[in-house]
């Protein structure tokens, strides 16, 4: 069983991480987020220090299911083992030789390996 994410208490905890690095602590804050979920509201009033890092943060964030775009249909949803889940292909280098494999296998008519 995993623990509810709780995105404010995540914001919360970022903020507390990059504040004590901003070399101008005594300027303004220049934005404010407001959030919403199911734990309830919250705003967080953001130094431009803070706003840049969350930026970065978000800008450098790859998705762990992200594998790349199918060769053969375009999706975006192959699996770990690079198997599209839309067309049916299979990608890298095992998809490769595989697929060499089979058309040598359907040129010669062999029913073994």
């Amino acid at each position: 069983m995993t623990t509810p994410l709780d995105p404010a208490a995540v914001i919360a905890e970022f903020i507390d991480r990059v504040s004590p690095y901003n070399p101008h602590p005594d300027v303004p804050p220049v934005a404010v987020v407001g959030l919403r979920t199911a734990f309830g509201e919250d705003v967080f009033t953001l130094s431009e220090h803070v706003i840049r890092a969350m930026c970065r943060a978000l800008e450098s964030y790859r998705d762990p299911e992200d594998r790349g775009n199918c060769t053969n249909c375009g999706g975006r949803h192959l699996d770990e083992n690079l198997h599209c889940r839309d067309c049916g292909q299979l990608h890298g280098i095992l998809g490769q030789v595989m697929a060499e494999h089979a058309r040598r296998v359907a040129a010669t008519g062999e029913d073994s390996p």
